[in-house]
């Protein structure tokens, strides 16, 4: 899966953007103000899409069972069980789906099922005035990074770097995801201790500051390969004065450079009041002797900015993550590798 999202990263993501966007909209347009969504309770009916690749049918029996626990309903969306090629369907399909559960009154909140490669594609097809009319919780990660990034940018609505439907429903993810989107807590997210990266309860994911201190924000961010792939697209938000999260799964250590060095270049490091790197799966080069190491790697490029930054949280392609609140205002501490909600991220 990993192999197949880079590849078409490369070759299809900023070809259909440009082909898709008229040059006149590339500037990013005025912000909109900040819209929480309603908290879920017990009873409630869920929404499942599939904007990215296609999944395998019976994935589907063991969302609804997992969301059960939680008392959750599940309402699989009219395409979530298509095919076409590698994507969970066309394209007009899959916008039409996250479109019609964002207008049904009857659906609560979003999850994607999965990730894979195909969000960015649908990005020209929603309709931002209608979800910024029926806010609610959208929540996913890996390659659903461009519909949160997308929905928070054009509509101002809170979106959620979480699970997705197949992610591991494992305690430290259900406890976090409860707190935040059930009970609406402004609950501080910290690594916790004897937890690998990996599920080996043995490795503990440790985090290293690169630059101690605080600093406040609304919290921004995803997938990095999705991310940069996105750049010079109107799909992005404004990014001063942002608190920047990203991770990063089979990518060696010198196409992280890469993708750095472009958001450098684009101007959007410059403008970033704190930084987070959370797991790099899989990241090791190949021929270790030849490469930097990571840390090297995000030293050279974020020490200079002189903000608060660390890596090592738990986020990304790993069994035990955070929720996270895109557009959610924050307070990090890169000594402690410590992320405060300032607020509900609920109404």
């Amino acid at each position: 899966m990993t192999i197949n999202r880079r590849f078409f990263l490369k070759t299809f993501g900023l070809a259909m953007l440009a082909s898709q966007v008229p040059a006149a909209a590339q500037d990013n347009p005025p912000p909109p103000a900040i819209l929480k969504p309603p908290r879920l309770k017990a009873g409630d009916t869920v929404g499942l899409i599939n904007p990215a690749s296609f999944l395998d049918p019976e994935d589907i029996d063991f969302v609804k069972k997992e969301l059960a626990k939680f008392g959750l309903k599940v309402k699989p969306a009219a395409h979530v069980r298509d095919r076409y090629g590698y994507l969970g369907g066309k394209d007009v399909d899959r916008a039409a789906d996250v479109n019609a559960m964002f207008a049904d009154t009857s659906v609560k909140a979003l999850i994607a099922m999965r990730g894979g490669w195909g969000g960015s594609r649908i990005l020209p097809l929603l309709d931002y005035e209608l979800i910024r009319r029926h806010p609610k919780i959208i929540i996913g990660y890996s390659d659903i990074t461009s519909l949160l990034l997308a929905i928070y940018a054009r509509s101002g609505l809170v979106t959620f770097h979480g699970p997705v439907g197949t992610s591991s429903w494992n305690p430290f993810s259900v406890n976090c995801f409860k707190r935040i989107l059930f009970n609406g807590e402004a609950m501080m997210l910290r690594n916790a201790p004897n937890t690998g990266s990996r599920g080996n309860p043995q490795a503990q994911v440790r985090v290293t500051t690169l630059t101690a201190g605080k600093a406040r924000g609304q919290l921004v961010g995803g997938n990095l390969s999705v991310l940069t792939a996105m750049v010079g697209s109107p799909y992005l938000p404004d990014w001063k004065q942002k608190i920047l999260f990203v991770e990063e799964i089979g990518e060696e250590v010198y196409r992280i450079d890469r993708m750095l060095t472009q958001l450098k270049l684009a101007g959007i490091l410059n403008q970033i009041s704190g930084f987070i790197f959370g797991q790099c799966t899989d990241c090791d080069p190949e021929e270790p002797d030849k490469s930097l190491t990571l840390g090297q790697v995000l030293s050279e490029h974020i020490k200079p900015l002189r903000i608060p930054a660390w890596y090592g949280s738990m986020i990304g392609h790993i069994p035990n993550k955070f929720t996270l609140p895109i557009g959610g205002e924050v307070e990090i501490d890169a000594g402690t590798g410590t992320i405060q909600l300032l607020e509900p991220a609920v109404g």
